[in-house]
């Protein structure tokens, strides 16, 4: 702990920087920590509080605003894998869209204080179209109260923070240790949580070749289109005639789906999770037949591609080809 003091004393703005950075970049370093220390050592005079407010500052523009970007960029691949990457990957996308739709610009700010959605909300947001100009305004607000937040708790409790420090400095190695190994029962327990999650034994799938064939044939079968609103906008992917009901609104839409015959969902979420909890949702409030397109809206895509890619031409066809064109610019040689 001695060594962190004395690297913030001496580096105070680059670490705070780099770890405000690191952490909206999405890696693994927690910043709000160095931000506590930093404001207690800002009142006691070891580090400027303007210096670090600004380190910490500029180090959230650039992390968001790069994710911003990728957002307008690449639209939904960005946070389809940001969330396949994430602990909780079965809420990770629908939080984000709650917070984007419901506050708009401001949820930049909320954002902050979510786990798993402080990272999603600015590659969305330029998804969604957010302009640079409204997002670098929002962003800067929500980095200087994120900031002062941890900075403030630092600077009140300043006199307890350097107590703490001591009792950790003297206890070393043993406290290191124990909070990895906190660490890793927390990653663990969320691991483990997310491959109950997946666990889809008691939930029927459909691949997409069968859907096909039943919807040509005739079948009455209701589609359901999970996406929010927000999602279909930054995603032209389609399923011809499914129904759009968000996730969050499928408990209050069950009087109308009662009637089918036969259900199928979909999602664009990592290993259709979102898909897999609805149709759990539907089967416990005793709705017919559910199942989940495998793959989701990304497999029936790939397949509409596949489908409409023109054939190669067969081997001897190709030969005829290759030989008509020699012909003719032989022709056009004489």
């Amino acid at each position: 702990m001695n060594d962190l003091v004395v690297l913030l004393s001496a580096q105070g703005a680059l670490v705070i920087f780099l770890a405000t950075a690191a952490t909206r970049l999405g890696a693994p370093v927690p910043a709000a920590p160095f931000l506590v220390v930093a404001g207690g050592l800002a009142m006691g005079g070891q580090l400027s509080f303007g210096a670090v407010l600004l380190a910490a500052v500029l180090g959230n523009i650039v992390g968001d605003g790069a994710w911003f970007l990728a957002g307008r960029r690449w639209g939904y691949r960005v946070m389809r894998f940001l969330c396949r990457i994430s602990l909780s990957a079965d809420t990770c996308v629908r939080r984000s869209e709650a917070i984007l739709g419901r506050w708009g610009g401001l949820s930049l700010i909320a954002a902050k204080f979510v786990p798993g959605v402080s990272v999603v909300a600015p590659p969305m947001a330029g998804a969604l179209g957010m302009s640079n100009t409204r997002f670098m305004a929002y962003e800067t607000v929500a980095a200087l109260i994120w900031s002062l937040g941890f900075l403030g708790i630092g600077a009140l409790f300043h006199t307890a923070i350097q107590d703490v420090l001591a009792v950790m400095s003297s206890v070393g190695l043993t406290a290191t240790l124990v909070g990895a190994l906190l660490l890793a029962a927390f990653v663990a327990w969320r691991y483990r949580a997310r491959r109950v999650a997946r666990r889809a034994d008691d939930v029927e799938h459909i691949e997409v070749a069968a859907l096909r064939e039943a919807m040509a044939t005739g079948r009455r079968l209701t589609v359901i289109d999970l996406r929010s609103v927000d999602a279909r906008s930054i995603d032209d992917r389609v399923l011809p005639g499914a129904i759009a009901i968000g996730y969050a609104q499928l408990p209050d839409r069950l009087h109308e789906l009662s009637v089918a015959r036969e259900l199928v969902v979909f999602c664009d979420c990592p290993h259709d999770e979102t898909s897999i909890a609805a149709a759990r949702l539907l089967a416990q409030s005793g709705l017919p037949r559910v199942r989940v397109l495998a793959g989701g809206i990304a497999a029936w895509a790939a397949a509409e591609a596949l489908a409409s890619a023109p054939a190669p031409l067969a081997d001897d066809e190709s030969t005829v080809a290759v030989q008509a064109t020699h012909a003719a610019h032989a022709v056009q040689a004489a």
